[in-house]
């Protein structure tokens, strides 16, 4: 198979493993009480150019729906994008991590929240309605769950729009190091200058091993969110290995590199598609995600030819590029579609 499903079916990069089995000696405290995650805290403060706490977790899931519950309460509305991962794909953890807490879509395009549109919504809930949910928060993807990238000005203005009403910002950043590759701006301008107080750090789609991350930029979110996390069992007794991996992720501008690795493959499958009839890119290729909306005939011939990939619909295909793709695999696959979307173009024509 040529494996497009998704980049969580990917390798973990040879340098996060080779980071584990260097951590694999001698004793070290449990809990997080070793040298490991506190070198974590150190180099991710750097990273991020402020003082950040950082808690290893063992999945996204986790990170968005413990962040969510560390800044709303039971009763509190949290705002997003209708295609956002926490409110199609997480079974509602965010409710259950946050004892109730309700998920609000609002609306945009290509997976993004808008800012303007976040801002009519927060207008038509008048403060003190006590027979309501309260808003409490906004999340936002970075990169999207449809493949865009916010821009550093679109964060900020929907900061400024949830902060004008009290409300915590929270980025689910699963592909962040996908969008930090095309921006091509640092991690702090593309988060905590931006306004965001808390963000879900993605590692396993890009390379990564067996965990990602909590990083908290406002401090007085970080010591509850520690004793959520333990009672989650989201604290490992063996914490010096998730350290050793998100430490190897960042090390040398590696995360990043795996990121401009497979934007580039992404990059290179739209490039190719210009020239195909019968394909319709169904929103912009930014980071490695590709939405193609083409006949469910052909998607039944890519499978015979050994491509795998997600149908959304009868129409629309996801394709995903691991950082370990190659340039032969786009090429194969651009092959096979103009094999069998010609001739089903040509019929359409007739």
């Amino acid at each position: 198979m040529i494996d497009y499903r998704s980049d969580n079916t990917g390798r973990a990069a040879p340098e996060i493993l080779e980071a584990l089995v260097r951590a694999n000696h001698d004793t070290a405290l449990g809990y997080g009480a070793d040298e490991w995650t506190a070198a974590l805290q150190q180099r991710f403060s750097d990273l991020f150019e402020t003082a950040v706490r950082v808690f290893p977790v063992a999945t996204g899931t986790a990170a968005n729906a413990l962040s969510l519950a560390a800044i709303s309460p039971s009763w509190g509305i949290v705002y997003c994008s209708e295609a956002a991962h926490i409110n199609t794909s997480e079974a509602n953890a965010a409710g259950f991590f946050g004892g109730g807490l309700k998920l609000a879509p609002v609306g945009g395009e290509y997976g993004r929240v808008v800012a303007e549109r976040l801002g009519e919504t927060l207008a038509g809930v008048a403060p003190g309605q006590l027979h309501r949910g309260q808003p409490a928060a906004v999340s936002v993807t970075q990169a999207s769950d449809l493949g865009t990238v916010y821009s550093p000005a679109e964060i900020r203005g929907i900061a400024e729009a949830a902060k004008a009403r009290g409300l915590r910002l929270h980025m689910d950043g699963a592909r962040f190091a996908n969008a930090l590759a095309r921006l091509g701006c640092s991690p702090a301008e593309a988060s905590w200058r931006c306004g965001v107080d808390i963000m879900s750090f993605g590692a396993t789609k890009n390379g990564g091993a067996l965990c990602d991350a909590i990083v908290v930029f406002a401090p007085e979110l970080a010591d509850a969110l520690a004793v959520q996390l333990r009672r989650a069992g989201q604290v490992w007794s063996k914490m010096r290995f998730a350290s050793a991996q998100l430490l190897a992720y960042v090390e040398n501008g590696l995360w990043l590199d795996m990121a401009r690795s497979s934007n580039a493959i992404a990059g290179r499958i739209a490039a190719g598609l210009a020239g195909i009839p019968g394909a319709r890119l169904t929103a912009p290729v930014e980071i490695n995600e590709i939405f193609l909306e083409f006949p469910g005939a052909v998607m039944d011939a890519l499978e015979a030819d050994g491509f795998g990939f997600y149908r959304r619909s009868k129409t629309l295909a996801r394709f995903v590029c691991r950082f370990d793709a190659t340039e032969a695999e786009a090429d194969a696959l651009l092959a096979a579609l103009r094999r069998h979307l010609a001739p089903a173009a040509a019929r359409a024509a007739e």
